[in-house]
């Protein structure tokens, strides 16, 4: 859920901001009436996922052929 707060509240309310946050909650700063920045929670990666959905080009470090450098390839 989107929430809106002043930016002359936010240092009064940081722990209940963070505290939301991590309940998943977004917070929009605002000036006034001018947004000037979004809070969101940081996503949680989870290992292992999805195997299998990343994979690295046997030859990915290789140096690319002459063709693409010179635009034709």
């Amino acid at each position: 859920m989107l929430k809106q707060i002043d930016v002359g509240e936010v240092g009064e309310r940081f722990s209940e901001l963070l505290a939301q946050l991590a309940e998943g909650d977004e917070w929009l700063l605002i000036d006034g009436t001018t947004p000037v920045a979004r809070l969101v929670p940081i996503a949680t990666r989870v290992a292992a996922l999805h195997p299998g959905a990343i994979w690295l080009s046997p030859d990915f470090d290789e140096p690319l052929p002459d063709e693409v450098w010179a635009g034709q390839g």
